[in-house]
């Protein structure tokens, strides 16, 4: 009987072990998402399951074209998390004429985007501690160009891996 209780007692603290490991991991590092919507076809399909890591953003900062994770704004109504691509930092004039994106007055390249842009956006200019995020579906993804930024601080992390579907794998 001593050996079935050390056993039974081994089993509970490496199954605590592991659950224990389970949320650091998913808190701190790493968290699993299922894009639910076709905002950022075609570079993110519908029912894609993405991997987001959550620390290398901390120390190397967010950079333009990076596709991230955040929690919306309020004035988006939204309550989910979103993934989308980050066109503007803090500082940067964004515009879209005549179907392209202008970022500090460049036209910018973007091979990933699903159709030409349909819609024209004023000048803005991006707020201190704030963000300007794009779908890369434009013409049908809900984001700052009819809702406005994003708060930097509500940022969760940035894509890393598209493990399923297999047959779409990549490393961001």
């Amino acid at each position: 009987m001593n050996t079935l209780s050390k056993e039974i007692k081994e089993w509970i603290m490496t199954i605590l072990l592991a659950v224990v490991l389970v949320l650091i991991i998913r808190t701190f590092v790493m968290d699993s998402r299922i894009v639910p919507t076709t905002s950022m076809v075609p570079t993110i399909m519908p029912q894609d399951r993405l991997f987001v890591e959550k620390i290398t953003y901390r120390f190397s900062g967010l950079h333009r074209g990076e596709v991230i994770v955040f929690k919306p704004p309020a004035q988006s109504g939204l309550k989910e998390d979103l993934i989308k691509r980050l066109i503007g930092l803090p500082g940067d004039t964004i515009e879209v004429k005549n179907g392209k994106l202008y970022v500090n007055d460049v036209a910018q390249n973007e091979p990933y985007l699903a159709e030409p842009i349909q819609y024209s956006l004023k000048k803005v200019t991006v707020p201190e501690s704030k963000l300007f995020v794009l779908g890369d579906n434009r013409n049908r993804s809900y984001d700052s160009h009819e809702w406005g930024f994003v708060d930097i601080t509500s940022v969760k992390g940035k894509a890393f891996v598209t493990y399923w579907p297999l047959h779409r794998f990549k490393v961001w």
